[in-house]
């Protein structure tokens, strides 16, 4: 039996269907896409939509657009692709402020107090560990406007969103962002991609999470780990659904290419993910070295499972994880 606990790196989509009506023209109504389209924005409450590549040139193209509108922060718990898009933006020449991480995980909220900047791109979670960030309170440190990535959690103090489509989908089409007030320019009929609204309207409806599970498998992993598991972040404040830690003395990937064969799928965080082996660059913003940061591991939550089938997956776990100590 297959147990996924990495969906919010990577949900792979079944059945996808393609129809003739999902193709656009200027020539026809598009009543099926401007529908969606229209109950997409209201889902969310936004009023306009735009579809940008979830990739480093992708909010280079952003970051230049909103540069003509004012100064950006950037919080180093965002995605790989923004801080790499910051670099690149840095290299133009262009100044961007970086907003760094606590040891604990969490945004330093006393350095948003002191930024002068007209947007900030900070998620209502951090990336990898998912701790959870309270934009209701960045409200009344800053004035900026709040750009955030909604894919795993979407929160109304946002006021810009955006969703990761490979995350969601498993597909690289055009990812979606939403907003107000005119603050990008409207996309003409030919820049607009309706299999990625199809999509990722889809796999957010059809998305569940179990609130249940986290602290029984918190209490198992510590029983069957003992003093080989510790906590990088304080999991009673990362998003219900997810749980992070850290195990001594081996690199993740090792037990998620073994724990892959006994269809235990788990996760070191977003390079693992995206195919880069690199471990959670995260747990290093936060202050650790690249070899603890090897030891991260992540679980989702999407179902319910027996006490009796949790002993089971997190015997497994502790098994394999033995092994490779003794090999290494």
């Amino acid at each position: 039996m297959l147990h996924s606990f990495n969906a919010l790196q990577y949900r792979n989509m079944q059945n996808l269907h393609i129809s003739e009506e999902n193709s656009l023209s200027v020539l026809k109504n598009n009543e099926q896409y401007l529908s969606l389209e229209k109950n997409f924005l209201d889902k969310f409450g936004f009023e306009s939509l735009n579809y940008f590549s979830f990739s480093s040139e992708g909010f280079l193209s952003l970051f230049l657009k909103l540069s003509k509108k004012g100064k950006i922060a950037l919080s180093l718990g965002e995605s790989q692709a923004l801080i790499d898009a910051a670099l690149v933006f840095e290299e133009l020449g262009f100044e961007i402020v970086y907003i760094p991480l606590l040891k604990d995980g969490s945004v330093d909220y006393e350095f948003i107090k002191t930024l002068e900047v007209d947007f900030i791109f900070l998620s209502s979670y951090v990336m990898d560990t998912f701790l959870k960030t309270d934009l209701e309170k960045i409200k009344t440190l800053c004035s900026a406007k709040i750009i955030s990535n909604a894919s795993a959690n979407f929160d109304e103090n946002s006021d810009v969103i955006y969703f990761d489509a490979y995350k969601l989908t498993g597909f690289f089409t055009h990812s979606i962002i939403l907003f107000n007030e005119e603050l990008l320019d409207e996309q003409s009929i030919g820049f607009k991609d309706s299999l990625a609204l199809e999509f990722i309207s889809k796999a957010i409806q059809n998305c569940t999470f179990n609130l249940t599970q986290k602290e029984l498998f918190k209490s198992k992993l510590v029983e069957a780990f003992g003093e080989d598991i510790y906590f990088f972040i304080d999991n009673n404040n990362t998003l219900e659904y997810s749980l992070h830690f850290g195990l001594k003395d081996i690199k993740a990937r090792e037990l998620i290419r073994t724990l892959a064969l006994n269809e235990i799928f788990i996760t070191n965080g977003e390079g693992c993910s995206l195919g880069l082996s690199k471990p959670s660059r995260i747990i290093q913003a936060m202050g650790y070295d690249e070899t603890t940061s090897r030891n991260s591991i992540s679980l989702t939550f999407t179902k319910e499972y027996e006490e009796e089938t949790i002993e089971k997956i997190v015997k497994t776990m502790a098994k394999k994880y033995r092994q490779i100590k003794v090999l290494n």
